[in-house]
């Protein structure tokens, strides 16, 4: 099983430049963004705009490995109290199509779109600082690989200069603690 995260920006077939320019936005959004302690929770997330090549793009991919099976991540991205154990903060997620969620206190919120369990989570997803009306479609696919799970995330048809905070506000606010709550 492959361990740790690729994200398709970093994928090795890409150019050596593509993928130089990649790993130097991810190190320096790292840099800027402070993860939330689940002690001291973060109340406000604000978005920092990508500027540049960077600015147009309104989509990004990311591939994740878990040491754990796909029900327990379908069930920790879609459990209430899980979501909130796991972030340090509240979430209330209703559990069918349909359903709304709540997640960080209200700073993301939206509608299940698809749920397919262990499989497939699709949303209608929004953080509150976007204009009225305004959503992605977020999909989080769950694949059994050895004993562990590949989370391969696919956020798209978010606003132009979203994607620099949205691309590292993934793996501070979500990936990295859920990787230490699993574990």
């Amino acid at each position: 099983m492959t361990t740790g995260w690729r994200n398709s920006e970093t994928d090795e077939k890409l150019p050596a430049r593509r993928r130089a320019v990649a790993g130097l936005v991810l190190a320096f959004g790292s840099l800027v963004a402070r993860p939330v302690a689940a002690s001291r929770p973060q109340q406000k997330m604000t978005e920092g705009q990508s500027t540049g090549a960077e600015g147009l793009l309104t989509y990004l991919h990311q591939e994740l490995d878990f040491k754990a099976a796909p029900h327990r991540v379908y069930e920790a991205l879609l459990d209430s109290k899980q979501f909130a154990a796991f972030t340090g903060m509240p979430a209330e997620i209703q559990r069918e199509a349909g359903g709304a969620f709540s997640q960080f206190g209200g700073i993301i919120t939206g509608r299940n779109v698809e749920l397919v369990p262990d499989q497939r989570i699709v949303q209608a997803w929004r953080p509150g600082s976007w204009d009225p009306g305004v959503y992605s479609l977020v999909k989080f696919e769950l694949q059994a690989r050895d004993a562990g799970t590949r989370l391969i995330l696919d956020h798209t048809g978010f606003p132009e200069g979203s994607f620099r905070h949205l691309n590292t506000g993934w793996y501070l606010r979500y990936w990295e603690p859920l990787k230490k709550f699993l574990a």
